[in-house]
C-alpha cells in the first residue's frame, strides 16, 4: 500500500473528523438551553475531536492521489471507522454512565441507522445525548445514500448507480454532473425531513419529539426519545405518518429526484419499487388480517399497527408501536424473514435490498430455461436492461457472503451463552441494520443493555460489515489488497 495513498485517506478522514466535531455543538447549544449540565460533555468533546483532527489535517495536506479502487476501498471502511469512535466519544463520557463498548455500540447503531440501542430510560435522558442520537442517524443516512449511489457501484460490489436506474435511456442523463445531482438530494432529503417535522407536529407530538422523530424516520434509523418508541405514541395517524415517510424514504432517492425535479413519472417504473411495495403489502397484510382471525384485534387497528411495524422492518427503520411477537408465531416468523430483505437500492434503508432479489429470481428462471432449451440464449433482464455478467456475479456473491456471515455470526452468539432466537436474530438485525430481533431479550419490547462488551462488540463490527454491503469490508482481509 501506498504511503501517499493512506496519508490522502488520513487526511480526507480528518476533515470529516472536523465536520462531526462542529456537529457536536448542536447537542451542546441543546443542554445549555434545557440547562442540562452535559452541554460541557459535547463541548469538551468538540474541542479535542476537532483539535486531533485539525492535527491529523495539517500532517497530512498534500495533492490528492488518482482515485481508483483501491483507495475507494480504504477510504469508506476508515471514514465509517472514524465516525463510529467520533460518535461514542461524547456518549461515554455523558451522565448515560456507558461502558466504552456500550458507547461505541450506540454509535455505531447510530451511524449506521441501526437503531438497536443499550440506553433505557430515554423518557427523562438528557436532550443533548437524544438530539446527538438522532442527528447522527440523520448525518448517517446521508452518508448512507451517497454511498449507495456513487461509491459502491464503482467499487463493484453493491448498489445501482444512477445514471443506470434513473432511465432505461442511456443517452438521457438529467443529471450527469454530480455536484447538481448532489444539491439536488440534499435538498429533497432536507425538504423531506422539514414535512416529517410538520406532519409530525400536527398529529400532536411535542416540538421536541418531533424533530427527533423526523430525523431518524427519513434516516430509517430508529431511534426514539421513549422507551416504549412508537408505541408511546398510540395515535393512528402518527403511525400512518411514520408509515408513509419510512417507506417513501426506503425508495431510490435517484428515482425521486428524477421524479420530483424533472416531473419524470416513468421514473417510477423501477421494478425494484414495484418489489418492495409488493412484499411490504403482503407481510403487512397477512400479518394484520392473521392478528385479527388469532387475537381478535379490530382489523382497522390490526392494518395500521400491520403495516407500520412490517413497513419499519423492511425499510430497516427499528420502530415498534406493539410488541408484534405477541400476534401469533407467524408474526414471529414473518418478522424474522423480513429482516433480510431491506428497502431500495440508493435509499437509507439496509438488508439484502429488492433489486438484488428482482435479479437473482431472474438468474433462476433464465438457469431453469436453460436446462429445457440448453442451446438457447437468454439474457437476464432489469427491467428493460441486461444485467452484464459481473453484475450477476457481484450479486451471488453477495448473497453467499451475507448467508455465510450470518451462520458464522449466529454460531458465534451461540458461544456465548444466548438461545438460538437470540443468537440469529441479533446477527441478522445488526447485519441488515435493522434494530429489534426476535425474543424477549432483543424484541421490540426489549434492548441490547443485557448484553456484554464482547457480544457488542462483535454485533457493532456486524453493523459495519451490514452498512458497508459486506464485501466492502471483507476485501481488506484479502492480503492482495495491501501489496503494492
Amino acid at each position: 500500500m501506498n504511503a501517499s495513498l493512506l496519508r490522502s485517506v488520513v487526511y480526507i478522514a480528518a476533515l470529516c473528523g472536523l465536520y462531526l466535531a462542529t456537529a457536536m455543538l448542536i447537542p451542546a447549544m441543546v443542554d445549555l438551553y434545557y440547562g442540562h449540565q452535559d452541554w460541557a460533555v459535547f463541548a469538551t468533546s468538540a474541542a479535542m475531536v476537532g483539535g486531533v483532527s485539525l492535527m491529523a489535517a495539517m500532517a497530512t495536506r498534500g495533492p490528492p492521489p488518482n482515485f481508483n479502487r483501491r483507495v475507494g476501498f480504504l477510504l469508506v471502511n476508515v471514514l465509517w471507522a472514524v465516525f463510529s469512535l467520533t460518535a461514542a466519544i461524547p456518549l461515554y463520557f455523558s451522565a448515560a454512565d456507558l461502558t466504552f463498548s456500550q458507547a461505541l455500540f450506540e454509535g455505531v447503531s447510530a451511524v449506521t441507522t441501526t437503531g438497536s440501542t443499550v440506553m433505557v430510560g430515554l423518557d427523562d435522558m438528557a436532550p443533548g445525548i437524544l438530539i446527538w442520537r438522532s442527528l447522527l442517524q440523520w448525518l448517517g443516512g446521508i452518508g448512507i445514500v451517497a454511498l449507495g449511489l456513487f461509491v459502491l457501484p464503482f467499487l463493484r460490489v453493491g448498489g445501482m448507480s444512477f445514471f443506470k436506474m434513473e432511465s432505461s435511456d442511456t443517452s438521457d442523463k438529467p443529471f450527469a454532473r454530480i455536484a447538481t445531482f448532489t444539491r439536488a438530494f440534499i435538498a429533497i432529503y432536507v425538504g423531506i425531513t422539514l414535512a416529517c417535522v410538520v406532519a409530525y407536529d400536527f398529529s400532536g407530538m411535542n416540538h421536541f419529539d418531533a424533530i427527533n422523530h423526523a430525523l431518524t424516520t427519513v434516516a430509517t434509523g430508529g431511534f426514539s426519545t421513549h422507551d416504549a418508541s412508537f408505541g408511546y405514541f398510540q395515535n393512528a395517524s402518527t403511525l400512518w405518518i411514520a408509515t408513509f415517510f419510512m417507506t417513501l424514504c426506503s425508495l431510490p432517492f435517484s428515482i425521486l429526484i428524477v421524479f420530483v425535479v424533472r416531473g419524470r413519472f416513468d421514473a417510477l417504473r423501477d421494478p425494484q419499487i414495484f418489489v418492495f411495495v409488493g412484499y411490504l403489502s403482503a407481510f403487512a397484510l397477512a400479518a394484520a388480517i392473521y392478528n385479527h382471525l388469532r387475537n381478535g384485534a379490530e382489523i382497522g387497528d390490526a392494518i395500521t399497527h400491520s403495516f407500520f411495524n412490517f413497513a419499519s422492518i423492511l425499510s430497516t427503520t427499528g420502530y415498534a408501536s406493539q410488541d408484534y411477537l405477541l400476534w401469533g408465531n407467524f408474526a414471529v416468523a414473518a418478522a424474522f424473514f423480513a429482516t433480510f430483505m431491506g428497502g431500495c437500492s440508493g435509499s437509507t434503508a439496509g438488508g439484502i435490498k429488492a433489486y438484488r432479489f428482482v435479479i437473482l429470481f431472474n438468474i433462476i428462471g433464465t438457469g431453469l430455461k436453460k436446462l429445457i432449451y440448453p442451446n438457447a440464449i437468454y439474457s437476464v433482464r432489469y427491467g428493460k436492461q441486461t444485467v452484464d455478467a459481473e453484475t450477476q456475479r457481484a450479486v451471488f456473491l453477495f448473497f453467499s457472503v451475507y448467508i455465510f456471515i450470518w451462520v458464522v455470526g449466529t454460531m458465534a452468539m451461540a458461544m456465548l451463552g444466548y438461545d438460538f432466537a437470540t443468537s440469529t436474530s441479533a446477527v441478522i438485525t445488526a447485519l441488515s441494520n435493522v434494530g429489534p430481533g426476535v425474543g424477549p431479550l432483543i424484541g421490540p419490547s426489549g434492548n441490547f443493555s443485557t448484553m456484554g462488551d464482547l457480544e457488542l462488540n462483535l454485533l457493532s463490527f456486524m453493523m459495519l460489515l451490514g452498512r458497508l454491503e459486506v464485501l466492502t469490508m471483507m476485501v481488506l482481509f484479502v492480503p492482495l489488497f495491501w501489496r503494492s
